[in-house]
């Protein structure tokens, strides 16, 4: 059975300093995947991956790699719908979770603000993280990891 690690969609990600530190709580690896340099902890267990600059490269490598005991920090809706996909458990930065039952929604909103974008009804984006989002978002992560590590692995069915 595969570790608990958290793998991070890290281009824009305004919770990296929190998740260190659940990670640091843990002993728990954090792969940070982005195709530009960013300054990650010198510690054993945190991890700067690079990637190529190619379109969606860092969210190829993520969604390759996330697994069911991976918990994926994204605020990139399709990438958090193909991590679900591999069964890992996917929380954006806010705090809110993604799941099987609400990313059809999520798809949908964001289809939605593409649209309002391009037609000049929307523009800016999402408002600077505040204390409430960033402890939701501690949380969130939190709880997700103590469930993953009480996971065990199932017994084998006798005779093999």
């Amino acid at each position: 059975m595969k570790p608990v690690e958290i793998l991070v969609d890290a281009d824009a990600c305004p919770v990296k300093e929190e998740i260190y530190r659940v990670a640091r709580r843990y002993g728990l690896p954090v792969k940070v995947v982005a195709n530009a340099w960013i300054n990650v902890p010198q510690e054993a267990a945190f991890e700067f991956i690079q990637v190529s600059d190619g379109f969606d490269a860092a969210d190829d490598w993520i969604a390759e790699h996330a697994h069911e005991r991976a918990v994926v920090i994204t605020s990139d809706i399709p990438l958090a719908k193909r991590c679900l996909d591999a069964k890992a458990t996917v929380i954006g930065p806010t705090g809110r979770p993604f799941t099987e039952a609400s990313i059809g929604n999520a798809m949908a909103s964001r289809a939605l603000m593409e649209h309002l974008r391009a037609m000049g009804e929307v523009t800016g984006g999402p408002k600077p993280m505040d204390k409430r989002a960033r402890s939701t978002f501690l949380s969130t992560l939190d709880e997700a990891v103590v469930k993953l590590r009480r996971q065990r692995p199932p017994i084998p069915p006798a005779g093999r």
